[in-house]
């Protein structure tokens, strides 16, 4: 019954963002000479601009892999410290365009597709800055839970220079309960 009320409220999110277009943001760079499957794997997310399908959690992680028929299964999960359990919720995304540029489209129910744009990334596919259709949503990622504060710096000054609300990051608690 969990993953549902998380997939619902993921759904529902989705819905409101597929009514727009899962197209980037107006003047807003996507990644280009992208390698889907050197992205695949585990994500740590840092920080995001909150929304209502995260709130709250902590110990955010996303997975990517690739399925048989080419599309990206995303397995996205959080724990809910308030009521003491984990939330997860499935979807899949596709390419919106060419695979060499980082602009997909992402659902968890249905035909209810929301944008997915990856408009920075290093070198080493370890630090990531993400967004959604429009300047609300915006996530930074890393392959390991902690990001030293150089990049970090680096990823708050490209999301800012993209129009982005710095001031209103949620920075992700990733502390694993056995250490708290």
């Amino acid at each position: 019954m969990r993953f549902w009320t998380f997939a619902a409220a993921a759904a529902a999110t989705c819905l409101l963002v597929a009514c727009r277009t899962p197209t980037p943001p107006k003047d807003v760079t996507v990644v280009d000479n992208f390698n889907a499957k050197r992205y695949l794997g585990t994500w740590y997310e840092i920080a995001r601009l909150d929304n209502r399908f995260e709130k709250g959690l902590e110990q955010v992680t996303a997975n990517y892999s690739l399925k048989d028929n080419g599309d990206i299964r995303v397995l996205n999960r959080g724990y809910d410290p308030e009521r003491q359990r984990w939330k997860e919720s499935e979807g899949v995304a596709r390419f919106t365009g060419a695979p060499t540029r980082a602009a997909l489209k992402v659902s968890f129910f249905g035909p209810f597709w929301g944008g997915y744009n990856v408009i920075a990334l290093d070198d080493d596919y370890q630090h990531a800055l993400v967004c959604g259709p429009d300047r609300s949503w915006l996530w930074i990622l890393s392959r390991s839970p902690e990001l030293d504060s150089q990049t970090r710096t680096e990823l708050v000054q490209e999301a800012a220079r993209q129009g982005f609300d710095i001031n209103q990051l949620h920075w992700v608690k990733q502390t694993p309960l056995s250490a708290r």
